[in-house]
């Protein structure tokens, strides 16, 4: 079996892989920091809700946390024997057609990968995480760029935090656009700005492409904001696992 680890700034989620197949996958909190045998721990009583004897052949780790990062491989070396490959601009064979390839998160790689394999070309990968993220790849399998916006709940988390009258709400769909208190107005105006923000920065990358795109939508609020938006072709939560696997499988540009 293969472990595929994405550490994002929230959480870290996890996946177990036989060849193509993700048989079992998990999230843990980032935070608050934990040790190596924290780690190991963690994963291991996982790994066995799974399979009581889980043997781990690969390990690949995403991760845009580079203080969890270390623990985290540590814990994967001395807890399931392999040391994990870490995804890194210069090693995945994707060609990244940006100023400083270096730059780019180790979550969006992983996610442009899946995409590559898996979905008609050209295509937008948008990642509704801790921020929100607009990756672009094109006919030939190559990522030339993206964009990054404030994430939905990391807005709401800002919002509540610098003014002593508003609070975090769960973002849903309102009854109506327009609140009829504080928590209805919060979700209402949270809701229809994430949404459309997001429509417009795909529609400007459509314009600019100058052709027909496909639209992947991926994070924990895409299923939500995919439902009032047509333009979104599917929404795959298990993309960037799914990409970790693909590159930990040794990356190429034969399409699925």
């Amino acid at each position: 079996m293969k472990l595929a680890l994405d550490i994002g700034n929230s959480l870290v989620k996890a996946g177990l892989f036989r060849g193509s197949e993700l048989l079992f996958k998990g999230e843990f909190a980032t935070r608050p920091r934990k040790e190596i045998d924290e780690w190991g721990i963690l994963l291991s009583r996982w790994a066995r809700e799974y399979q009581r004897s889980a043997r781990i052949e690969k390990a690949i780790i995403s991760s845009v946390v580079s203080s969890t990062f270390a623990p985290l491989a540590e814990a994967v070396i001395k807890y399931f024997g392999v040391t994990p490959f870490e995804v890194q601009a210069q090693k995945v064979g994707i060609p990244i057609l940006l100023d400083n390839p270096g730059e780019v998160g180790a979550d969006r790689i992983a996610n442009v990968a899946a995409c590559v394999q898996l979905y008609k070309l050209p295509a937008i990968v948008v990642d509704f995480g801790t921020a929100t993220t607009f990756d672009v790849i094109s006919e030939a399998g190559e990522y030339v760029g993206g964009t990054i916006a404030p994430g939905v709940r990391s807005s709401l988390e800002a919002l509540a935090e610098k003014t002593e009258a508003l609070f975090v709400v769960e973002l849903k769909r309102p009854a109506s656009v327009i609140g009829k208190n504080t928590k209805e107005a919060l979700i209402s105006g949270n809701f229809y700005y994430s949404l459309g923000g997001t429509m417009r920065i795909v529609r400007e990358i459509k314009k600019k492409l100058g052709k027909q795109v496909s639209v992947i939508a991926t994070g924990g609020l895409g299923t939500l904001l995919a439902r009032e938006w047509d333009e979104i072709d599917e929404v795959n939560p298990e993309l960037t696992l799914r990409g970790l696997n693909f590159i930990v499988d040794g990356y190429d540009k034969t399409r699925l």
